[in-house]
């Protein structure tokens, strides 16, 4: 079996490589590194590449740029996979304002690429797409909210399990790179219902783990970690620092795509993440961090929010539960804490 995965170098798109190398699959990553591009040379990739490329034998790395329509048409076709999983991305609110061409071409137009692409030559190969959930824009922040002594939380019970699919994606304020994903969410759900495609998106909420190469635009717990064990000052933007998410480490991501390549369908959307018990506010990342470092955060609170974000986001998995009830969350918040500080130690 050959699977295919875009953005192999990042950390979902690792994690997937190693996942199905270990399950005995022909694993095919497509990485240009541009998140070294976008971030600069702490959000470099290169080492987790040849990590893979050292660890995987059955490992391919195709250096190709999903923007390039011809080049990833003629992968596709060279390649014939069995799976395609779409991790590659401009992930960053702050970089799309101001790079809003660069995040559209990556976002939108390299989703459309690798759809037609597959489309053509690989047509009954289940696509996993990794959406966001910024595709709902700041409509989560309508919900009545409790402000607690660390956290912002839920005032309806009928909330507490956190956000569903049923929410609308329509009418709120989404950020430049929210809008961008949408357009790439809505084609892979239409490619499924149009064309017959198995597909499906997955909003993530926080998605992290060691192999994260966060930075400060992007990738909330790894750079709040590095920050920690590395020295510096942590900024908090808006909220009081209470803003809550719901972090899953990438290797749950990785075992529900390899559900969902088993049993696919057609332009499903999921809402991924820790859910209610791998929860926690910045303020309480702070504690646990501390705890296992010895030494308290150093931090800087900025009074603005930035554009769009959620005060409190939960993941309701009712659904992923209920399609795939032989998934679920296996890695609890301190193991991922646990995780990710010795990972930056290591590093």
């Amino acid at each position: 079996m050959k699977l295919l995965v875009t953005g192999s170098s990042g950390l979902i798109g690792s994690e997937i490589v190693r996942h199905f190398s270990a399950l005995g699959w022909a694993v095919h990553g497509v990485d240009n590194n541009m998140r070294a591009d976008f971030f600069g040379p702490q959000g470099d990739t290169r080492w987790n590449q040849r990590r893979l490329l050292a660890d995987h034998p059955a490992f391919t790395h195709h250096e190709c740029d999903i923007r390039d329509r011809r080049g990833i048409s003629g992968l596709l076709a060279e390649v014939r996979p069995d799976a395609v999983v779409h991790t590659a991305a401009q992930p960053s609110h702050d970089l799309a304002a101001s790079r809003p061409f660069d995040d559209f071409d990556t976002n939108a137009v390299g989703t459309l690429n690798m759809l037609e692409a597959a489309r053509q030559w690989a047509p009954e190969a289940p696509f996993v797409h990794m959406s966001t959930n910024k595709v709902y824009g700041d409509r989560p922040n309508t919900l009545p909210l409790t402000e607690l002594e660390t956290r912002w939380e839920y005032s309806d019970p009928a909330d507490w399990n956190g956000i569903s699919e049923a929410m609308s994606i329509d009418q709120s304020k989404h950020s430049v790179f929210g809008a961008s994903k949408v357009a790439a969410d809505v084609m892979v759900q239409e490619y499924g219902r149009y064309f017959g495609m198995p597909s499906c998106c997955l909003r993530g909420g926080c998605l992290t783990g060691p192999n994260h190469s966060g930075v400060e635009l992007h990738g909330f717990l790894s750079y709040l970690v590095k920050v920690a064990v590395t020295g510096g000052s942590y900024r908090v933007y808006g909220y009081k620092g209470k803003q809550v998410r719901d972090n899953i480490h990438s290797a749950d991501v990785a075992r529900f795509a390899e559900q969902f390549i088993a049993a696919p369908r057609c332009g499903e959307v999921y809402n991924i993440g820790g859910g209610r018990a791998n929860s926690c506010s910045i303020l309480e990342a702070f504690d646990r961090v501390a705890a296992l470092t010895g030494t308290p955060v150093q931090y800087e609170y900025v009074e603005a929010n930035r554009e769009g974000d959620h005060i409190c986001y939960v993941s309701d998995l009712g659904k992923m539960r209920a399609h795939y009830p032989g998934w679920d969350i296996t890695v609890p918040l301190d193991a991922i804490f646990e995780q990710i500080v010795r990972a930056w130690r290591e590093r």
